[in-house]
């Protein structure tokens, strides 16, 4: 359920879209909030800027609560973000262990806003192959 006070902070992470838009950059942004509301980090997408196709807010925002952030601190964080979480970024949020994330725009709303952003090909994967020869490093690694 999302409370005032969540709309309050969620109206932040949409102002730093908006910011990012005059900055020359794409249009989404993020904030990590404790559980008092404080917010913690902010970012915005510069993935033109940096040539980097992962730096979408949400990754930066997980990738700093990784590093910066103990686990049970983590967990009791709120990620406020313009839209929803695209797959890369829901499972860097799963990994860095984030407590909960509240989003302004559907990703079916966004693809109705920009039909572009709904267009990315699948990607075909063949496997499991190599089962014995995969499991040695990863044997090495998890049992020394």
């Amino acid at each position: 359920m999302i409370t005032t006070a969540d709309e309050k902070l969620l109206r932040r992470a949409i102002a730093i879209a908006a910011h990012a838009v005059t900055l020359g950059d794409a249009p989404y942004g993020s904030l990590l909030a404790a559980p008092d509301g404080t917010i913690l980090a902010e970012a915005h997408n510069t993935v033109r800027r940096d040539d980097d196709i992962t730096a979408h807010p949400e990754l930066k925002l997980a990738r700093w609560a990784a590093r910066e952030l103990d686990a049970e601190t983590a967990a009791r964080t709120t990620m406020y973000t313009s839209c929803q979480p695209c797959t890369m970024c829901s499972g860097a949020l799963v990994r860095s262990g984030l407590g909960r994330v509240v989003y302004a725009l559907s990703t079916d709303q966004l693809i109705a806003l920009n039909p572009a952003s709904g267009t990315w090909p699948s990607v075909p994967q063949d496997g499991p192959a190599l089962f014995a020869e995969a499991c040695t490093p990863i044997d090495t690694y998890y049992r020394p």
